[in-house]
């Protein structure tokens, strides 16, 4: 058939207003490529396939997005008999995962709403019409759909006037759409620091009315979340919402409380914590990893209850206090235990930078080597550029006795035991002691005292 013969959209009076180098570049890339694979395979069944959503709404904005929604008419039952390798544990939803050579790409079957439903899921979910399918998605930016083979946009709710808007709107009714899904809340105020838009005021009307709603929500739905924002260009906007709209008094009350509290102006010229906290996030930079954000948002949250006022302000140990918070707050998100542990170790330590240039070799060697210094460095930047004045002398000195250290002592090999490994030799649970026992061993290894398994066994023998 015509369109299954054409390796490019083509272009009729109805087609999408999208720029063509746009269309060109996302199919140009293989998730592109992917996505009209399987619309063209179920066009060709005879089944009503679109793309949809997020990647929709970015192409008009002139962005290509990485992950590429489908929707269709098909069942999942219809769409296992088109794709050889599928993926149907999620079928009773309405979602197959299928094979395109090595990859998986999802596929929704056009759904209804379904009125029951408790804030976290629907009680069932409905077959229905492309119409209908439009009408239970969340915001109107979000219920476009464009046919990659025919070029053809369908947009039934207005979606692409309020994209040229910047504006956030729900479908229907706001208030019964947060009570479909409370995550919608938080999706709202992602999406608005997403496009740097507004709010249609009956979305933000319902946004502060339903607020509370938020409380249903599973610690790793809020974690995921929060995590995406902190990704975004535009990230203060975001949490300066989440406070404006008092979300954060239900999710993360550790940081709504840091908004108010005074800094000593020698030192903070910026202003109170909030200011600096917001100042912070707006300094990342595209490679900081995840661990790094979560980081930098918490580092200072422990100034909150460590306020002191004697000769000026202070906060008495409010670093080891922030990793304290931030450790229960991110145990309470569902947050995996290893990498919580690496995000306080590097809110403890945020305050030692003035520390490490009187550091004796072997006490360098203790930092320096450490795995997570590069990002403890990297947090101290973070930090001086929240801060105004920001002087950023005392780091660049560190970088560079950093280097120099480095070139006196090559880095040593990989360590010589796990920690599981010293559990099974000691006989002991995880804990504080492991830790103690693999830096031991560590510190032997650097200084040349041991460079084998065996010597390492040996020494840890000895212990005993």
């Amino acid at each position: 058939m015509w369109y299954s013969e054409k390796k490019w959209p083509l272009y009729t009076k109805h087609s999408v207003p999208l720029s063509k180098d746009i269309i060109a570049k996302i199919l140009a890339t293989p998730q592109g490529e992917r996505a009209y694979g399987v619309v063209e395979k179920l066009f060709d069944a005879g089944f009503d396939t679109w793309w949809v959503g997020g990647s929709v709404r970015d192409m008009l904005m002139g962005v290509i997005s990485k992950d590429i929604d489908i929707a269709t008419e098909a069942r999942p039952e219809q769409i296992a008999k088109i794709f050889m390798r599928c993926d149907l544990s999620s079928a009773l939803l309405g979602s197959v995962r299928v094979g395109l050579g090595k990859h998986l790409l999802e596929v929704t079957t056009f759904r209804e709403d379904d009125e029951a439903s408790d804030g976290r899921h629907p009680e069932s979910v409905i077959f229905g019409k492309r119409e209908d399918d439009a009408k239970r998605r969340d915001f109107t930016i979000n219920a476009i759909y464009w046919h990659p083979i025919s070029g053809e946009l369908y947009d039934p709710l207005g979606g692409e006037n309020d994209l040229n808007e910047n504006l956030v709107r729900f479908i229907g009714k706001p208030a019964i759409r947060i009570r479909h899904d409370a995550l919608r809340i938080l999706r709202a105020v992602r999406l608005r620091a997403l496009i740097d838009g507004q709010y249609h005021p009956e979305t933000y009307r319902a946004l502060q009315e339903q607020v509370q709603s938020v409380e249903i929500l599973s610690g790793g739905r809020q974690l995921e979340e929060i995590e995406k924002m902190l990704k975004l260009k535009h990230s203060r906007r975001a949490f300066e919402d989440l406070w404006e709209l008092s979300i954060l008094r239900y999710i993360l009350p550790e940081l709504h409380a840091c908004k108010g509290i005074a800094q000593p102006s020698d030192y903070h010229q910026e202003g109170d914590v909030w200011e600096h906290m917001m100042r912070c996030i707006s300094a990342f930079q595209k490679d900081d990893s995840d661990d790094i954000r979560m980081a930098a948002l918490f580092h200072d949250c422990g100034k909150a209850k460590t306020f002191s006022l004697r000769d000026r302000i202070r906060f008495e140990e409010h670093a080891t206090i922030s990793a304290q918070i931030a450790t229960d707050v991110l145990t309470r998100m569902q947050c995996p235990r290893k990498r919580t542990e690496k995000i306080a170790w590097l809110i403890k330590h945020h305050m030692m930078m003035s520390t490490f240039l009187s550091l004796g070799e072997e006490r360098k060697a203790h930092w320096y080597f450490h795995p997570w210094f590069g990002e403890l460095l990297r947090l101290f930047a973070i930090d001086i550029a929240g801060t105004k004045p920001g002087n950023d002398s005392l780091l660049r000195a560190i970088e560079q006795d950093f280097l120099a250290f480095l070139d006196r002592h090559p880095r040593p090999p990989k360590p010589l035991m796990t920690g599981e490994q010293v559990m099974e030799i000691l006989g002991i649970q995880p804990g504080a002691r492991v830790g103690e026992v693999l830096q031991l061993l560590r510190e032997a290894q650097i200084r040349g005292d041991i460079s084998s398994e065996e010597d390492a066994r040996d020494m840890i023998e000895k212990l005993l």
